[in-house]
């Protein structure tokens, strides 16, 4: 147990409750849909036949759980009908929590807490432009800053001037130090010079931002690669996390970017965005089942608050409500 743990505790259960509420109004949107496509599916059935797992099945697929995720819930739902006997939309929501629950892959850590033998704990950020990089960056470093981290962020995207001018905005709002050199520098030398400093300095956690290109798979793989030898020049095991940032609104896109950048680099972290703003939540439960990397933080809204680590069990809570519990 780290240090803030001994010192402050676990969440309490107003903690605890003021979370779920964010995450039941950031996932509104996806529940209304999905709710909808299930009663609609089951409407005027008393049993769970081979119409209503058709009418499931497009459910899922169209919203964005992804062909493979559907297929795999709707032969788990066949085998657990077969077995018990379900019947009726109470049941069915139960069986349907315990499904998905089972299919998303968990993550290791569940705080903003670090173990003190892996400071500086090395954060490298990946993904395309526009999925919101730069301000879950930004929401990320305000989080463990208030949860009493030193925090460094590295400016490393040096092909764009505007990721560099938002990161620093975002540095200048939390009130953390930023490493950066002007544009068009090697990215490499701004994630070294940001370690370094970061092991200076006694730094717990170091983010770094990376250019967000997918046009040329190996150029990215090179870049990417390079940036992580030089920090393991000062921190051996850096980066410790490689989170990839996607877009929950993409539906589909989101998909084929995981894809690609798990091909491209050792992607063990997601952050899926923007979900408050969509009825396409679903693509977090493919995602996760698809890559088998866990999904360790999502956006549910503008706040700075409003990017929270992913619990599971509290995902399908807000996506069922009672049946879940």
């Amino acid at each position: 147990m780290g240090f803030f743990k001994k010192l402050f505790g676990q969440k309490n259960k107003e903690q605890e409750q003021e979370e779920q509420r964010r995450l039941d109004s950031g996932l509104e949107k996806t529940k209304e849909g999905l709710w909808s496509k299930i009663t609609h599916a089951v409407a005027g059935k008393s049993t769970i036949d081979e119409d209503v797992l058709d009418n499931l099945e497009e459910a899922f697929i169209t919203s964005d759980v992804g062909v493979d995720t559907t297929l795999k819930i709707i032969d788990r739902i066949k085998e657990r009908v077969a077995r018990d006997k379900y019947v009726g939309l109470k049941e069915l929501n139960i069986l349907l929590c315990e499904e998905i629950s089972d299919l998303l892959v968990k993550s290791e850590n569940n705080d903003f807490d670090i173990d003190e033998e892996k400071k500086p704990y090395v954060i490298m950020v990946v993904g395309v432009n526009g999925v919101g990089k730069t301000t879950t960056i930004g929401k990320l470093a305000y989080q463990f800053s208030q949860a009493g981290k030193k925090v460094v962020l590295g400016a490393a995207d040096t092909f764009r001037a505007a990721a560099i001018s938002q990161l620093e905005i975002w540095a200048e709002r939390i009130g953390i130090p930023i490493i950066k050199q002007s544009m068009g520098s090697d990215p490499a030398a701004v994630a070294y010079d940001t370690v370094a400093s970061a092991k200076a300095s006694g730094a717990d956690v170091v983010i770094i931002d990376t250019a967000g290109r997918l046009h040329n798979k190996v150029g990215l793989m090179n870049e990417l690669t390079k940036i992580k030898r030089v920090m393991q020049k000062i921190v051996p095991d850096a980066p410790q996390e490689v989170l990839l940032v996607l877009d929950g609104s993409t539906g589909q896109n989101a998909y084929e970017q995981a894809r690609q950048f798990i091909a491209a680099t050792e992607v063990n972290a997601l952050a899926v965005t923007k979900l408050d703003g969509t009825a396409r939540g679903g693509v977090v439960i493919g995602i996760s089942d698809m890559f088998k990397v866990p999904v360790k933080y999502i956006g549910i809204g503008e706040g700075v608050e409003d990017l929270q680590l992913f619990d599971a069990e509290a995902f399908v809570k807000s996506l069922f409500g009672d049946a879940a519990k």
